[in-house]
């Protein structure tokens, strides 16, 4: 009896029927790009109405793909912390609703703690933890010491700007469309990433922090100067844009390997199971900029330099999914469920 997951933290619509095992019978994402493109980012009223009009019709599609009707289903789990609260409260109202309705039992979703186990559900049924979690987004850089799937340590995370907030921030500067990531990415693989000096803030500090605002400003500073400026009317070369793409990529990736390799080592002597003393220490990394291949790349380099497994969610599961919502099945297995009161906590959840 498969387990219906329902996420609605941001900007995605999505909704998926997982077995235990880890086998997606059915998934269905609707996104949003196109309604906050011309903003250059996400504007929550849109995003939120936008899942009011999506979430039955991408639920319904999901089942209608998995063959389950919804007698047969274990449990409904849904994304309730962090993200946008109108988002967050579409997907809980609905998720509430069918477990009243179905008569479904209700579970209760981190998002973070959902991007580190889609690493799980790429390597089933070997278990990926204990492990050192990067978790790296548009609106979370964290970095957790991961003990099970749902015991989690927060060490260190952005204390302004998240990476991929950066990368939106950057594109929207050099006008390269929004999401900005992707964008950034392509261009960056033509351009020099030694062509500007770019600042690496708090990489040799001995916490586990980032930051990613003074980058930002550097970049901007490089395009046009201090003072006001009118972005749509600068005259940019094409190979400076490269230029400037591919010298703030390498920045933020610079700061986010260095940190997640000296994490690992700090606590590698606690990433050892007991039935398994051999195996090296283990590095996860989830959320939509892990899709960015030169931080794949780097992370691959910089692991195997060190020692270290590296696991990396697939690219189709680095961006919100539904998917990665089987982790509701570590819950389900506790007997953990929900109540019907359940409430979104929209903030940033460190640790548990």
């Amino acid at each position: 009896m498969p387990l219906l997951t329902i996420e609605t933290t941001c900007d995605e619509t999505a909704a998926a029927v997982v077995e235990r095992s880890g086998k997606v019978l059915g998934s269905a994402v609707a996104t949003q790009e196109k309604l906050h493109e011309r903003f250059t980012g996400v504007v929550p009223e849109i995003a939120s109405r936008a899942h009011v009009e999506r979430i039955l019709p991408v639920i319904d599609e999901t089942l209608r793909q998995s063959g389950v009707p919804p007698e047969r289903l274990t449990a409904i789990a849904v994304a309730h912390t962090p993200g946008l609260a109108g988002s967050l409260l579409v997907g809980v109202v609905a998720a509430k609703t069918l477990s009243v309705v179905w008569d479904k039992p209700l579970v209760a979703i981190n998002h973070l703690h959902a991007h580190l186990y889609a690493c799980q559900l790429t390597v089933l049924p070997r278990d990926i933890y204990p492990c050192i979690g990067l978790i790296v987004s548009g609106g979370h850089t964290s970095l957790y010491r991961a003990a099970s799937p749902l015991d989690l340590k927060y060490l260190g995370g952005t204390i302004d700007d998240a990476a991929g907030e950066a990368f939106d921030k950057v594109a929207a500067m050099l006008r390269l469309g929004f999401p900005g990531g992707p964008a950034v990415s392509r261009l960056a693989a033509t351009g020099d990433p030694q062509a500007f000096r770019f600042p690496r803030a708090m990489i040799h500090d001995a916490n586990f922090d980032f930051s990613f605002s003074g980058l930002k400003t550097a970049v901007r500073y490089a395009i046009a100067g201090p003072g006001k400026v009118d972005f749509d009317s600068l005259q940019i070369s094409d190979g400076k844009r490269a230029d400037l793409c591919a010298s703030f990529e390498a920045a933020v990736v610079d700061c986010l390997v260095t940190k997640s390799i000296r994490a690992v080592r700090q606590h590698a002597a606690g990433l050892t199971r007991s039935d398994a003393p051999g195996e090296p220490p283990r590095l996860c990394v989830g959320g939509g900029v892990a899709a960015n291949p030169r931080l794949r790349q780097s992370l691959e380099a910089a692991c195997d330099a060190a020692g270290i497994e590296l696991i990396i969610a697939p690219p189709e599961l680095c961006t919100d999914n539904a998917v990665m919502g089987a982790i509701g099945w570590e819950k389900v297995i506790r007997g953990d469920f929900a109540p019907l009161n359940l409430d979104i906590q929209p903030g940033l959840q460190r640790g548990h």
